[in-house]
């Protein structure tokens, strides 16, 4: 093992004679007050900092998990307290656990502030106190050597973290610090291909000769960037015949997962014929319009898989691209031998006979839906058609009888929010209060996170403010940070996650991820965690929500498990720039929460996103508009890209926008997204009394999921951050029946 970069040194008793010479008798009862007097205050202060001590413990259990999102200015006397602590034999497992990550911390922070000297007094003897984390000490102690400029020191405990973990991915930094070679490139990219420093390497040697089909093959399977195409499509139209069939999978997936249907399709036929890869290929060719060679793809899964589960929804998908009675063969067959796609199966069966004059046929197969499969997807979405044709037509009683069913099921469904909000509606105005309350419950309670279930809320008058009352209320935010265990990771991932050393948790996740074009769910939720805490809030959000996009039975389950976890939802609707949106909200006297709202959905906190009509940052501003909000509040020098000005200016012009509305924050929102002439002119044509109906008639689509997402996303951080509805929705009945 290394050796300790510091000498202890034992302290020299004093001679008898000395001692002899302070307790003569002239000076004897001074020294033993001198004596009383100095325990006592070693004892006071030994006190005080136990209580102090104490007191950090009962408030953080343990007390890191607190300190670990401090900044190192605010945290580092709490920190040097903990580290502080002597060993003993009473010391507690999670006192002495909490000394140890204290000291981490400390040095962590110090090596960051260029101060190796100071770190490596922490880190002396630490990696075998805390094992855990023992790499990552090495690596930190030999940082700290290089910066006290102790360079043979660094290197020997480089060579020792290779030596001893050559596989863990600092083992990668290490090697390329130690050496600068082609050797040392090798080996990087044989043993670490997912490595960052590997990664940047392959890019680099592209760059000086593209035509390089390892490191293009490197980069598509194991990059975690988001915008890879030009990779793909280099390998695809330069390199077809050295592809595998792997590789044809790990491009395809990732054309997949952004959504570029065609070139994943024509990718999946190169791959492994696989069910999933058979229905993906098929699937991209129906999604880009290429139908014949749709149908041919979904034919050929159909033969030669006919009991996949994939299989069901191809036939569900090649009927809807078939010839009348050729599509009834295709459901009648997903009927009778895929049970979970019976019901979507009845339900297009019976449009199918509809649309060719069929009405008996139809109604047959309505029926058999209604009867057989009652509260499947099919059935309720049926009944929400028909509910709303009946309560068009004025019969409102009649479209609530056809609603209870839908009322009643605990299925989630992604209709069902907005049609139990207005089978509610509809049980106010035919004064059915119980029902009315019953299905505004039955939203909050299901789809806490939709629109729908604050527009339920304001129905049941709770404290939520309606788009009349919103703009002046600041509501009391609970902006903790409370930690929750990755669902995913090692034992060390975990330990770096919770003390909040996200870079080097992020790196550790790289090497632990199997497959890194096909994330399982749980990855795929942690890395967009890590994400969100690294600051890139626009990607970890789009992570999380592209889980939404899981396909599998056991996937879906998963997702639906994250889903009930405050971790997901956080994760979903964070709250950066806290100081900032307060700040200017308050000096605007515009609610925080509308002020965040906005900018989730405009940049979903890109502060350097550019849109195609040229709107620049987090809330998403045009420059000449910028200029003239600078003009008004003698803002001389400003960036758009720079978070504090653009939060600035874009609060103000919120604000501007209420008062030309007399404070209403619908039409606010709406001019903000579509302009004040558009929002004029459909004031003119549509009636304003019921806003849920002035939404609904909100002729540019665009503009109508705005509203919807903006208002939505008011609520779903109120929920999240205002305890109070926080535990009213908490208090809710679970049988809402």
């Amino acid at each position: 093992m290394l050796k300790s970069h510091v000498q202890s040194k034992k302290p020299q008793p004093q001679s008898k004679r000395y001692q002899a010479r302070l307790f003569s008798k002239p000076k004897k009862l001074a020294a033993l007050f001198l004596i009383f007097t100095l325990g006592w205050l070693a004892w006071h202060y030994q006190k005080h900092q136990s209580a102090k001590l104490g007191q950090l413990e009962s408030t953080q259990t343990p007390a890191s998990a607190v300190l670990r999102s401090l900044s190192p200015v605010a945290r580092r006397s709490q920190l040097q307290l903990l580290a502080s602590i002597k060993e003993s034999r009473n010391l507690s497992p999670a006192k002495l656990r909490d000394r140890h990550r204290a000291r981490y911390l400390l040095a962590a922070d110090l090596i960051e502030q260029q101060q190796g000297k100071l770190a490596l007094t922490y880190l002396q003897g630490l990696a075998s106190d805390y094992p855990l984390l023992y790499p990552q000490i090495l690596f930190k102690t030999a940082q700290a050597y290089q910066q006290d400029k102790q360079e043979e020191a660094a290197q020997k405990t480089l060579k020792y973290l290779i030596k001893t973990y050559p596989q863990h991915p600092l083992a990668a930094n290490a090697i390329a610090l130690l050496e600068n070679n082609q050797a040392a490139i090798t080996r990087l990219i044989r043993e670490f291909p997912e490595h960052p420093i590997t990664q940047k390497i392959a890019r680099q040697r592209l760059r000086q000769n593209p035509n390089q089909f390892e490191l293009l093959m490197l980069i598509a399977r194991y990059s975690r960037d988001s915008n890879l195409n030009a990779v793909r499509d280099r390998l695809v139209l330069d390199y077809p015949a050295q592809l595998t069939p792997e590789d044809w999978e790990a491009i395809a997936d990732g054309y997949w997962q952004v959504e570029e249907h065609r070139k994943a399709a024509d990718a999946y036929t190169f791959a492994a014929p696989t069910p999933r890869n058979l229905y993906r290929a098929a699937r991209g060719f129906h999604r880009n319009g290429n139908l014949s060679t749709a149908r041919s793809a979904y034919q050929r899964l159909i033969k030669e898989y006919h009991d996949a589960r994939e299989t069901g929804q191809a036939l569900i998908d090649l009927a809807s691209i078939s010839s009348g009675d050729e599509a009834v063969v295709y459901l009648e067959k997903a009927i009778a031998e895929f049970p979970q796609n019976a019901p979507q199966a009845y339900h297009n069966k019976a449009n199918v006979h509809e649309r060719f004059g069929k009405h008996q046929a139809a109604h047959d197969s309505r029926q058999k839906l209604l009867n057989q499969y009652s509260d499947s997807a099919a059935a309720a979405q049926y009944r929400w058609q028909t509910a709303q044709q009946l309560a068009a037509k004025g019969n409102k009683s009649d479209a609530l009888e056809w609603m209870q069913p839908v009322v009643k099921s605990k299925q989630e469904l992604d209709f069902a929010p907005k049609a139990l909000y207005w089978t509610g509606k509809w049980a106010n105005e035919v004064n059915k209060s119980k029902v009315a309350k019953t299905a505004f419950n039955q939203v909050i309670k299901l789809y806490p996170q939709s629109y729908w279930a604050w527009r339920s809320a304001v129905m049941l008058g709770w404290n939520v403010a309606d788009f009349e009352q919103m703009r002046p209320q600041s509501p009391v935010l609970d902006l903790t940070k409370n930690y929750s265990p990755l669902p995913m990771g090692s034992e060390a991932l975990q330990e770096l996650y919770f003390l909040g050393q996200y870079d080097e948790a992020w790196l550790l996740l790289q090497s632990e991820i199997e497959q890194p074009q096909q994330l399982s769910v749980n990855e795929q939720f942690t890395e967009g965690l890590l994400k969100l805490e690294l600051g890139h809030y626009s990607e970890g959000m789009q992570e999380i929500w592209e889980l939404t996009k899981r396909e599998t039975p056991q996937e879906l389950r998963q997702w639906r498990a994250l889903r009930q976890t405050e971790a997901y939802w956080h994760g979903l609707f964070p709250f950066p720039y806290q100081q900032q949106i307060r700040q200017y909200a308050t000096k605007e006297q515009i609610n925080p929460l509308l002020v965040i709202s906005v900018m989730r959905k405009e940049s979903t906190f890109d502060p350097d996103i550019n849109s195609a009509v040229g709107a620049v940052g987090l809330m998403q501003i045009v420059p000449p508009t910028a200029q003239w909000v600078a003009e008004q509040i003698q803002l001389a020098n400003y960036s758009l890209t720079n978070p504090e000005d653009n939060i600035k200016i874009g609060t103000w012009y919120l604000k501007h926008n209420h008062h030309r509305y007399q404070n209403d924050s619908l039409l606010a929102v709406a001019s903000y997204n579509a302009g004040t002439s558009n929002v004029n002119a459909w004031l003119e044509i549509s009636e304003i009394g019921d806003r849920d109906l002035f939404v609904e008639q909100i002729p540019f689509a665009e503009t109508k999921d705005y509203v919807e997402g903006v208002f939505g996303n008011y609520w779903n951080y109120l929920r999240l951050y205002n305890p109070e509805i926080r535990q009213k929705i908490d208090d809710l009945p679970k049988n809402t029946d």
